[in-house]
């Protein structure tokens, strides 16, 4: 059994091993993407056997949820028939697609596997609705556009690509510094090709400049103690921002991490299934029960429409091109400027959002092309505790990535560690109704009596509990002062049930910065 292509906008989330997978399930996620023990992205994780998969792919489909797996190395000569052999297991496992960047293993995915849909990675760099198109041709189903696009760029390969080729775009996580990953830097230093799941992120590293007749003296490249991280860039938070994206014709939310725990994988998954949830409902597509109001759609305006060139614009369409125009961050503002402002140089609008340097012939420019618009529609609120779900999870400094080119992501220069500000300290095996209520749980760092915890709760707000004067437990039964041995089974009074495997998280005492 697969599981069809959804109508709606679909949360995908990672997954590094099986219980990430059903981790993400249970937590919400439409769909979960994940890599084999070859031939993915990722090497740091487990990732899935064959075996896994088989298992994997029954408990999404039973909860209604479908699996893709990542092929999207680049493969050497020496790998073909390997690769070709693997796509063959991978067809009788019942996952639903593969994630591929090579146009050759592309091509022999329909050959091995025709019953699979054929995912476009991003690091095939899709940056246009002509090459979207080019990949529909061949087979592709679906197209995960380049990073570096902005929300107009989505808009615009929308507008000219088929309505039943999907559009996935990247909402949250680690953002790298490399055009759609594409990179050479691991290699180069370590030896570990980035291009085979093997990247050591050398971009993360902290530099400073060695003189030639001053061996081991450090200088730091910027005048701090601290040295200087130089491509360090910011993670992506998409999660106040949902709507513009399937506004603009986003398919299908990508959660990046396939090599975070499973905590993240499901404070994450829930925090956007919940966001898009609110997105259907306030919508008006579905009611808060879930059930169909409306057929979804996405509000992009397409040449075939009757008002097609006719939307308003709006600050989106008036910033459009700027991550790659050239547009200089200094004196000139795209966020304030308006329709009627004066270009700094001279150069009308259109001019500038598609100058490009070259030393080639001159270029050019289309002068009927037309952004494509977006029928107006309030935003959507999301509540404040969905939008603080994103600051419970180890994270590097927020941006919105490329999506809004006035405010596009940036670098860290003076550090690489994660910020943390919560902890999980406990998982719930089980909870019972006896003695009033009563949750067993492993422990992962120290719970006392008087401490606020919260239990992460699939589809919920999490729940806020304080941890009760008395009652605590170990696996014998024993009463103990405070769970502190990590690791080990124990039993709390819990009035409210609870399901398994929910993690228990608490505020630390003081925010960290960790390295991971």
């Amino acid at each position: 059994m697969r599981i069809p292509t959804r109508k709606k906008p679909e949360v995908l989330s990672p997954a590094g091993n099986l219980r990430g997978l059903k981790t993400a399930v249970d937590y919400g996620a439409d769909a979960v993407y994940c890599g084999g023990k070859a031939f993915g992205m990722r090497s740091a994780p487990k990732n899935l056997s064959l075996e896994d998969f088989e298992e994997g792919s029954r408990y999404a489909h039973e909860r209604g949820a479908r699996v893709y797996v990542t092929c999207n190395v680049l493969p050497r000569n020496n790998e073909i028939k390997a690769m070709r052999e693997y796509i063959g297991q991978l067809k009788d496992t019942g996952v639903d697609a593969l994630i591929v960047s090579d146009i050759g293993v592309m091509m022999m995915a329909r050959q091995v596997a025709p019953n699979l849909e054929l995912h476009v990675s991003t690091q095939a760099g899709v940056t246009n609705y002509q090459a979207a198109n080019a990949f529909y041709e061949l087979g592709a189903r679906r197209v995960v556009l380049a990073r570096e696009m902005d929300l107009q760029a989505v808009r615009d390969i929308r507008a000219n690509i088929p309505d039943d080729l999907d559009i996935e775009c990247f909402v949250h996580g680690a953002m790298c510094m490399a055009f759609s990953g594409r990179c050479l830097f691991s290699n180069y230093l370590t030896g570990r090709d980035g291009n085979h799941g093997e990247c050591a992120q050398p971009c993360r590293w902290k530099y400073s400049i060695v003189e030639e007749k001053r061996p081991g003296q450090y200088f730091p490249i910027e005048q701090t103690e601290n040295g200087a991280y130089l491509f360090n860039s910011q993670d992506m938070n998409m999660l106040g921002h949902l709507d513009d994206l399937i506004d603009s014709g986003a398919t299908s939310l990508k959660i990046e991490g396939r090599a975070k725990s499973a905590y993240y994988i499901a404070a994450m998954t829930n925090a956007y299934k919940t966001a898009v949830n609110e997105y259907m409902i306030q919508r008006g597509f579905e009611d808060a029960d879930g059930n169909i109001l409306l057929p979804f759609h996405d509000r992009v305006i397409r040449p075939s429409d009757p008002d097609y060139g006719q939307g308003t614009e709006d600050q989106v369409m008036r910033n459009a091109d700027a991550a790659f125009a050239g547009v200089a961050d200094e004196g000139y503002d795209r966020a304030v400027a308006t329709s009627d402002a004066p270009e700094p140089d001279g150069m009308s609008s259109h001019a500038r959002s598609t100058r490009r340097k070259s030393n080639t012939a001159v270029e050019q420019i289309e002068t009927d092309w037309k952004h494509a618009a977006v029928r107006p529609a309030p935003h959507v609120e999301l509540p404040e505790w969905l939008l603080e779900e994103t600051d419970k999870v180890a994270h590097r400094d927020y941006s919105t990535g490329f999506y809004y080119p006035e405010r596009k992501v940036t670098q860290n220069t003076d550090r690489s560690a994660y910020f943390r500000s919560w902890l999980v300290v406990g998982e719930v095996l089980s909870w019972s109704a006896d003695e009033g209520g009563r949750v067993t749980l492993m422990s992962r760092n120290k719970i006392e009596p008087g401490q606020q915890v919260e239990f992460l709760l699939p589809g919920e707000r999490p729940l806020a509990y304080i941890v009760p004067e008395d009652g605590l437990r170990d696996a014998d039964g024993t009463p103990v002062p405070a769970i502190n041995n990590p690791a080990h089974v124990f039993s709390m009074p819990c009035p409210h049930q609870v399901p398994i495997n929910a993690a228990i998280r608490s505020r630390t005492k003081k925010p960290t910065l960790k390295a991971e």
